[in-house]
């Protein structure tokens, strides 16, 4: 039996997963899952676009993510990726299916489907307010788990309730919470299911009794997701017609949680910029050639901190080769540099902390980060990867150039600091600095100890800087090159270039970055996942002074042209 249910990837244990794997796998959410559906509220048409659900799941939720019921859906997500990325798919559905129906006796095809809607949530309650003293991010804490199924057929879903399995240990008894009648089981050994019909409409599963009485104050009290400042108002900016999925993260709440985590609390200070935000939410829509999430994260209402609306990032990629590898750009590194400070200063979870950067930036050139730098980096900037072409690899090892771009607010101020870069290169590290010229327009170049071109800098359009290191790749950019990575067909498919007032976009080709370099391991599974996707592309944009649009796809190769690739290789008969 398959269950056309996704879960979080994670190790197999007896007990629940704890909130920092939980938490951790919300990014494997993003990639792989989330849902939209009509939502009814106390009898009434809600809205089209909110979670199936929103209005019974507590507002404090962690974490929910709605997910389709539709067979043909799921058929087309295994289209894509290899045997491997399939197998590991595989193995969370039965995961899933096993915790909450084969184990307790019930079959998905045969006893859900029957009478249950389009789509189905589950949603991860955060501690009740007397448990949020204990560390909550350790593998033995239980998080709650409530799993909310519209009902189609309310006379099926009420037998099934009325009549449920027998169990292996325990037994199902009857009790009343406020007016309403639970289903749950006594004696059982491991997971306790307790289930309710709201209003005939909404069989509500859980895995605590506590979680269940909660769900029903939620949706009796109206103190619900739908009733969280700025759900109802963000989630129909990214609603689409039968989406695969969609989820919601509670930021300020898990950020709150985490700040009790042994060994990496949260400063307050980052706390602090945190609880300015609200949600995090997301749908994901099953395309031809991949997965596209279309992402939102919002402010609250009361936050005192705006976000800018005055940048635009749009010009870098018509500055790039078409065979550009990776490019990440932005519209402005002074303010994403202030940005990751107020958020990173102290944080034990940030990749790189910002003093040891400024440290490590004074250390190597004689600088100062923010005053002889950034001070001038106001306007658009690129950091991109270029391959080496063979006939100018005289560089070594170097397979490509790293190349950074910046549209500079003030060139004196910026051709004062690249003169002393230029001078520590030579007196600290005895590089040679020689003037040249690129297609007749000149640069600055680095000649290493040996003799090895290792970097150039110099302008474009008088007030674009550049830095080129490694593979000496300049003339792919002097002059601009005539097929650009915007006119790259992989670019095209991968990157939303139809999103208004962008101030950021990523682009990484990783078929070929994975086939030219070795790459270090960031995320469990991470080579599975790689040799399943073709490119991917990230575009971010400022919706307005209280959230944030995303725009991510992921071009996925078909599971059918991996196995023909296989085949090929391995069947002496196939050519």
């Amino acid at each position: 039996m398959a269950l056309p249910i996704v879960s979080v990837p994670m190790k197999r244990r007896k007990q629940k997963p704890s909130l920092a794997l939980t938490l951790s796998a919300t990014g494997l959410l993003i990639v792989g899952g989330g849902v939209a559906y009509r939502l009814l509220n106390q009898g009434h048409l809600f809205s089209q676009n909110l979670l199936v659900g929103a209005n019974i799941i507590p507002d404090d939720a962690l974490f929910a993510v709605s997910l389709t019921t539709d067979t043909q859906q799921w058929q087309k997500l295994q289209q894509f990726g290899t045997k491997a990325s399939q197998a590991e798919l595989q193995k969370n559905l039965l995961q899933l299916r096993d915790r909450f129906l084969t184990s307790n006796g019930y079959n998905f095809e045969q006893d859900i489907k029957p009478w249950v809607d389009e789509k189905i949530t589950f949603a991860i309650l955060a501690p009740e307010p007397n448990q949020t003293t204990k560390p909550v991010a350790t593998d033995n804490t239980q998080q709650s788990v409530v799993m909310v199924l519209p009902v189609k057929n309310q006379e099926m879903a009420q037998k099934v309730l009325a009549q449920p399995k027998s169990l292996k240990t325990g037994q199902w008894i009857d009790r009343t919470y406020q007016g309403i009648t639970i289903k749950q089981t006594q004696g059982q050994v491991g997971t306790k299911l307790s289930a309710t019909l709201l209003d005939g409409r909404f069989l509500v599963i859980t895995d605590n009794p506590q979680a269940t009485e909660r769900a029903i104050n939620a949706y009796k009290n109206k103190t619900s997701l739908a009733t969280v400042g700025g759900f109802a108002d963000n989630f129909p900016k990214i609603s689409e017609n039968q989406p695969f999925a969609q989820f919601y993260v509670n930021v300020p709440t898990a950020a709150k949680i985490a700040t009790t985590a042994p060994n990496r609390r949260l400063p307050a200070q980052v706390l602090t910029q945190l609880q300015n935000n609200q949600g995090l939410a997301g749908t994901i829509t099953l395309e031809a050639e991949g997965i596209r999430l279309k992402g939102i994260s919002w402010l609250k209402p009361q936050s005192q901190r705006l976000l800018s609306l005055d940048s635009t990032s749009e010009d870098m990629q018509e500055r790039m080769p078409a065979e550009t590898l990776m490019m990440l750009s932005g519209s402005n590194l002074q303010r994403l540099w202030g940005d990751y400070v107020l958020t990173s200063q102290g944080n034990p979870l940030s990749p790189v902390s910002p003093d040891q950067l400024r440290s490590s930036v004074k250390s190597l050139t004689n600088l100062d980060m923010e005053r002889d730098l950034l001070s001038w980096m106001k306007g658009e900037f690129a950091v991109s990867l270029i391959p080496n072409t063979p006939k100018n690899n005289t560089s070594g090892d170097f397979r490509a150039g790293l190349v950074f771009m910046v549209k500079v607010s003030d060139r004196k101020l910026a051709e004062s600091s690249l003169q002393r870069l230029d001078d520590v290169i030579k007196t600290q590290y005895q590089f040679q600095i020689q003037p040249g010229t690129v297609a007749g327009q000149p640069v600055v170049n680095w000649i290493g100890p040996f003799g090895t071109l290792t970097a150039s800098h110099g302008w474009l359009d008088n007030d674009v800087a550049f830095l080129v290191l490694g593979a000496p790749v300049t003339d792919k950019i002097v002059p601009k090159p005539s097929k650009t990575l915007a006119s790259n067909l992989s670019y095209q498919q991968t990157v939303a270039t139809q999103t208004n007032s962008t101030n950021g976009q990523f682009f990484i080709d990783v078929e070929r970055m994975v086939n030219n370099f070795t790459l270090n391991t960031l995320f469990p599974k991470q080579k599975t996942f790689l040799e399943a996707t073709r490119s991917i592309g990230v575009t971010t944009a400022v919706s307005d002074s209280h959230s944030t649009r995303y725009d991510i796809f992921l071009s996925l190769k078909k599971a059918s042209e991996s196995n023909a690739l296989n085949n090929s290789t391995t069947n002496p008969n196939i050519k």
